[in-house]
């Protein structure tokens, strides 16, 4: 989806939600939307937040925060896709805190359960993990195997990462590894570099926006929020 954060969303642009949805995390000192897109910068600038231009030059969004990160003084970093309106402030604390907690993790990440008909779904990112919790495996096929289905109990990825800031470094000097052009994550070239990723667990997700069908079902959520709050305002057609 071209211009995806501008999207209009119940009369707003989708990162505003993003933004807005991010301060409430009381761990972070600061929320800042990092784009080579001028029009984003703008919108962030329309709605009183704060944006930072990054070179077009950054590949990745990795690249686009590592190029940031280098002039920052911040030990550690949580990266939150820009297409997740409904992220829950809270799994952003659970992130930064455990960077604060757990300085000998690099990379932390988040994971729930896979429903029963996200399992095959190549758009929906599968882990795995070892006894104490750090990632073996990322995949867009369905695993574990499920030889046998009452045992299998597939984790969903949720896209937010947090880095310890030299680890983010590291990894955004690092070339695309094999793996990762073939399952198209690049979250598999830090461990195909040796770099840990520790897998916390959550009992939900929440809805992003890949496709537009998405964006039509995340407005309704919306609507319904705002209804059940009492609120009520135009919505714009996406």
């Amino acid at each position: 989806m071209v211009g995806k954060p501008l999207r209009p969303l119940a009369g707003r642009p989708l990162i505003e939600y993003v933004y807005e949805r991010a301060s409430r995390a009381s761990s972070l000192s600061r929320v800042v939307v990092l784009t080579d897109d001028e029009r984003i910068a703008a919108a962030v600038d329309a709605f009183g937040g704060d944006a930072e231009m990054t070179p077009v030059e950054c590949a990745s969004g990795t690249d686009r925060i590592a190029w940031a990160a280098r002039r920052w003084e911040e030990g550690a970093v949580v990266n939150i896709q820009g297409d997740e309106p409904l992220i829950d402030p809270e799994a952003i604390d659970r992130i930064a805190r455990h960077l604060i907690e757990a300085p000998d993790d690099p990379m932390v990440t988040l994971a729930a359960p896979a429903a029963a008909d996200e399992a095959a779904d190549p758009n929906v990112v599968k882990v795995v993990t070892d006894a104490g919790g750090k990632a073996l495996y990322f995949s867009r096929a369905s695993i574990p195997y499920p030889r046998q289905p009452e045992q299998s109990r597939p984790l969903k990825h949720i896209g937010i990462y947090g880095y310890q800031r030299q680890a983010l470094l590291r990894l955004a000097a690092l070339e695309p590894s094999p793996l990762e052009r073939a399952e198209s994550l690049e979250q598999l070239r830090a461990l195909e570099n040796g770099i840990d990723i520790r897998v916390l667990t959550t009992s939900h997700s929440w809805l992003g926006v890949d496709t537009m069908e998405d964006l039509e079902k995340v407005e309704e959520l919306l609507q319904k929020m705002k209804a059940d709050s009492g609120e009520h305002s135009k919505v714009t057609p996406a």
